[in-house]
């Protein structure tokens, strides 16, 4: 693909609907991506960590990326997450991922070994040349154990990396990446903290991955347009709907796989898709369903009230 502008816009990190450990939810895949597809997304990511994908086996992997494909039919860029704890299985990822269809690949530093920001620049120099398709850089430091610092982003820059995906939840970090960036026409900063989708467009980042567009994808493409626009009436109000999400939904349960199991819990409660959740994950228990029930119900209203004002 060739890259003539940002990316941009909300970027649901596509949850992965399952039936157990090793089958698809195929039905469930197919009205979650024509749920967010309606409801306005500008690309889908597939493999996230949203996804499950570290908990999937690779014949699963593979065929969520060729279901995917075909049903999303290239109506919107699709990217795909290959890290892996082997570096020829991210290689061999990004391959099916090239035949599937996939426009870009994500990538971010391997998940056991804590590594430094030199090896992971040497890891890069190795893997970007074997990648046949475009790559996006990704910062999870709570689930990689590096936060990768600006010279690393830079280098990735220079290897070809069309943009960076934070998910560190630190602002000082993402304007910091924002002001480094500002003159490049080609790179993209991404945030993967929802909440900060304001602070980034204003700033002169470009989109975020938001996994709460599984959910409500149309309230976070008129967030991201509120902000695009510098509507600050309209952001203060999606805002608030936006800190409701993060307060009950994604705050039920006592585990910090919350977000994961909740979102999935509320897509089944909404008909789109099957709630199971791969091993090591579990799925909530009724009470923490009947809480998820109501919570629905009740941001659905606030969204209704707001598009009516």
């Amino acid at each position: 693909m060739i890259m003539d502008s940002h990316l941009h816009g909300i970027i649901p990190p596509l949850v992965t609907p399952l039936m157990n450990d090793t089958e698809l939810d195929e039905q469930g895949l197919e009205k979650l991506i024509n749920y967010v597809l309606e409801g306005g997304v500008h690309g889908i990511f597939l493999l996230g960590t949203t996804g499950e994908a570290t908990s999937l086996r690779y014949e699963l992997r593979e065929k969520l990326v060729r279901e995917a494909c075909r049903i999303i039919d290239a109506r919107v860029p699709v990217m795909v997450g290959i890290t892996d704890t082997s570096f020829d299985g991210s290689i061999e990822m990004a391959h099916v991922c090239k035949e599937a269809g996939v426009n870009m690949v994500v990538v971010a530093p391997p998940y056991y070994f804590p590594i430094s920001q030199h090896e992971m620049r040497c890891y890069l120099d190795d893997l970007v040349p074997r990648l046949p398709l475009p790559f996006l850089l990704y910062n999870i430091p709570s689930h990689t154990k590096l936060h990768m610092n600006i010279k690393t982003v830079k280098h990735a820059k220079e290897l070809g990396a069309l943009g960076i995906k934070d998910s560190s939840g630190d602002m000082l970090y993402l304007l910091s990446l924002i002001d480094a960036f500002k003159d490049s026409q080609d790179f993209s900063v991404i945030t993967g903290t929802e909440i900060l989708i304001p602070e980034t467009i204003l700033q002169g980042g470009h989109a975020a991955i938001a996994g709460g567009a599984n959910l409500f994808p149309k309230l976070f493409v008129d967030y991201y347009e509120a902000s695009l626009q510098r509507d600050y009436q309209k952001i203060h109000l999606l805002r608030q709907i936006v800190m409701k999400i993060y307060n009950t939904i994604y705050n039920v349960g006592k585990f910090t796989s919350r977000f994961t199991v909740g979102t999935k819990c509320a897509l089944s409660i909404m008909n789109i898709c099957n709630s199971y959740v791969a091993h090591p994950l579990t799925e909530f228990e009724e009470n923490d369903c009947k809480s998820i029930k109501n919570y629905v119900e009740e941001i659905k209203e606030l969204i209704d009230k707001t598009e009516i004002t």
